[in-house]
């Protein structure tokens, strides 16, 4: 099956119309996410971590807590019906948290595999250093998510991306 990566506000179209059994949010703390019928309150993962890639006073920074959550609840989902990860433009901390699940759910491929796949996929993409490197960390990935992330290079700038799809599977 696949992750779909999406903004906030195309998250209750795209949980409907593709029939998600789970759900990531990863938001701005104190934003206002109405989880979509049909997605259990215990499929639904919402991270309260602001997009920046260094912790910063008055922000709260992804940290190892929180991408252990995410990978852990990833990998609760048997992916026999998509999971949508989306956070509030679908450019940076949804996309890095769908290349960290993907990563997580294929040891042995490789990571530029996987990222190009990203890119391809999304050229609005632009993942969130932080959590790849976090994750990078968690996995035993040795720097080779990080660099992977930065050999594909920038993106085309867009204020809130296009939905799409990222095999879960390679």
């Amino acid at each position: 099956m696949t992750l779909i990566v999406c903004s906030l506000s195309d998250m209750p179209g795209v949980v409907r119309r593709r029939q998600a059994s789970h759900l990531v949010t990863l938001i701005d703390p104190g934003t206002p996410v109405e989880r979509p019928l049909g997605v259990p309150e215990s499929r639904h993962l919402r991270l309260d971590v602001d997009d920046i890639d260094a912790p910063t006073a008055g922000y709260r920074a992804p940290d190892m807590d929180s991408v252990v959550q995410l990978l852990e609840f990833s990998r609760t989902w048997d992916a026999s019906a998509p999971m949508v990860v989306h956070c509030f433009a679908g450019i940076s901390r949804s996309t890095a948290s769908a290349f960290a699940i993907a990563c997580d759910r294929n040891p042995d491929i490789a990571e530029a595999r996987i990222a190009l796949a990203l890119r391809q996929a999304a050229s609005h993409a632009m993942p969130n250093r932080r959590i790849i490197a976090l994750a990078d960390d968690l996995l035993g990935r040795r720097g080779r998510m990080v660099e992977a992330i930065e050999a594909i290079g920038g993106h085309n700038f867009t204020p809130i991306g296009v939905p799409f799809d990222l095999p879960v599977r390679f």
